[in-house]
């Protein structure tokens, strides 16, 4: 077994402990006393933890750290919440939720916590995902992968699970064949622009889009990441347009495309 730290270690053990506590009491306090929060279930919270945490994401993406560290508090507060819902449901407690994550890192860290042993990140990787499969009531590798992750980021997922069990291609310039191959393909269902078949042509611009994807993957690009700062830069030059408009007292349903490009290119 590999040295690990002890708590003791951790100078500030203490200190984490103590605002863990005042955290737990306070979520007490709030279930017993507060209007809006005794009201609250499992299934009422749910959308805000999504907005939660799509905040946390904006706040990685704009590079904001003290963002980052408020947004982390607020989905603390979330899984404090659930936890102490379903501790009065008599369902689980926060104990049995934080054990429960020790026992499975524990679990899928062999080669930290036993005797196995790792050539790299990889095999690491690997092995997370068989030892995820033995678990109780998996039976696919994929299984792992939300239902209602949004689909680029579901195929990012799927891909990186597939090759964790050596499911993957070789090397980047077959995956960058793949990618032209689907690009004849989707072009295969227009006629001078118009598309022939519709659902095909969707079918074949999902399979562009997957391919693409998992040429990301053998690049070091994210994909999410890289639409991301395109989205921002079209919102930063879009807005531009609408700036030097309004300074010319003019409306954007009334201008031209080449006003309104002119003006894009200014933004570049």
């Amino acid at each position: 077994m590999k040295n690990l730290i002890t708590p003791p270690e951790d100078n500030r053990r203490q200190e984490k402990l103590d605002a863990f506590s005042r955290l737990l009491t306070i979520m007490d306090e709030l279930r017993l006393n507060c209007p809006w929060d005794k009201k609250q279930t499992i299934e009422s919270i749910r959308h805000l933890t999504i907005e939660e945490t799509y905040e946390l994401s904006d706040a990685i993406l704009e590079n904001d750290i003290e963002e980052v560290r408020k947004e982390l508090g607020d989905i603390m507060l979330h899984i404090v919440f659930y936890s102490k819902i379903a501790d009065e449901l008599g369902k689980f407690d926060i104990a049995e939720v934080l054990n429960g994550i020790s026992d499975k890192l524990v679990y899928r860290h062999p080669h930290i916590y036993s005797d196995t042993e790792v050539a790299d990140e990889e095999e690491v990787k690997q092995n997370w995902e068989k030892l995820k499969l033995k678990e109780k009531g998996k039976k696919s590798v994929l299984q792992g992968v939300p239902k209602s992750l949004p689909a680029l980021i579901k195929a990012v997922r799927i891909q990186d699970k597939a090759r964790g069990v050596g499911f993957d291609w070789e090397n980047k310039q077959d995956v960058w064949n793949k990618v032209e191959e689907e690009l004849s393909e989707f072009k295969e269902h227009f006629n001078q622009g118009e598309i022939v078949d519709k659902e095909k042509a969707k079918q074949e611009f999902g399979d562009l889009l997957f391919s693409l994807v998992n040429y990301s993957r053998f690049i070091d690009i994210d994909p999410e990441e890289a639409l991301e700062l395109t989205n921002k830069k079209f919102i930063k030059r879009f807005n531009h347009i609408e700036k030097r408009a309004k300074e010319e007292g003019k409306e954007l349903g009334d201008m031209s495309l080449d006003e309104m490009d002119r003006y894009w290119n200014e933004a570049k």
